[in-house]
């Protein structure tokens, strides 16, 4: 035990390791505008996300011109790391870079669950099987919806095109509020 530069003493007394939760839970989100983004982030990695892709849907509002990329996600992963440290979680979410619609569509293909978030779904999130172990992949649009195209491309991909219930959430909340609703069945039993 040696003493640091402010003649400050440190004894480790116990270490834990804490396996990562399984399934992972990944969170695409379309870049809201205004602060619902790290709203967002914060209600995602609050309710235990794994990892945070934002995306330039087609509609989305919000553009992060090239020179402004380094800092939205800058600040999307400060957002990440104070909301893990109050809630109080042994990992940080990562914050990817942006990606594009392809990128995304590869991430649905390696998933053992991949869901859209859409108002006109009929198939209602409660009736899929949700896996206990793998990769669960969330995608949610932005305020003006994904465009037809999007959801054929994630459809032929393999996600599920899905609704929570008969309200239309805002961008900001769909996310935490399918998070929570896999977790129950799946992390949190």
């Amino acid at each position: 035990m040696d003493a640091g530069p402010a003649g400050l003493r440190v004894r480790v007394t116990a270490r834990h390791d804490v396996p990562p939760p399984s399934p992972e839970m990944v969170l695409v989100q379309a870049l809201p505008k205004g602060d619902r983004g790290p709203l967002a982030v914060e209600l995602a990695t609050e309710l235990g996300v794994d990892r945070i892709v934002p995306w330039t849907a087609s509609r989305c509002v919000t553009r992060w011109r090239e020179d402004r990329v380094d800092k939205g996600v800058a600040r999307w992963r400060s957002v990440a790391r104070a909301a893990a440290k109050q809630s109080r979680r042994p990992r940080l979410p990562e914050v990817t870079d942006p990606a594009s619609t392809r990128q995304i569509c590869g991430l649905i293909a390696d998933a053992d669950l991949a869901v859209v978030l859409h108002e006109q779904a009929r198939l209602p999130l409660a009736e899929l099987t949700v896996p206990s172990s793998g990769t669960i992949v969330v995608v949610v649009g932005p305020e003006g919806g994904l465009t037809d195209g999007e959801i054929v491309a994630f459809r032929a991909a393999g996600a599920h095109a899905v609704r929570l219930g008969p309200e239309v959430l805002r961008t900001s909340t769909a996310g935490a509020a399918a998070l929570a609703a896999l977790s129950v069945r799946s992390r949190w039993t």
